[in-house]
């Protein structure tokens, strides 16, 4: 496991790096590939990539105080996902 922080504005942001298969994924019948941790402040961001018998997906989990929501990104389209995502950030730093 590798932890990595990146230093923002006025937090900071930890990367926790670990193959993991959990139970749920196991039950699930779905296989955890990659997954990644990432602690901004009090928030807590989940991004595994997954397979199952219909593909793979990108399922990305914010959890604030052990409320979450999740969003499920099918991996054919995490390009434009990402590109999108570049351009939010570009974006928000010419306003800084």
């Amino acid at each position: 496991m590798r932890l990595l922080t990146i230093p923002l504005i006025n937090f900071h942001v930890d990367f926790v790096r670990s193959p993991v298969k959990s139970l749920r994924a196991m039950a699930m019948n779905q296989e955890v590939l990659h997954t990644e941790k990432i602690l901004a402040d009090r928030k807590i961001f989940f991004l595994d990539l997954k397979e199952n018998a219909r593909g793979r997906v990108v399922k990305i989990t914010e959890d604030v105080s052990g409320n979450r929501d999740t969003i499920m990104v099918p991996a054919e389209i995490l390009g434009d996902f990402i590109e999108a995502l570049t351009d939010i950030k570009e974006t928000a730093d010419q306003q800084d």
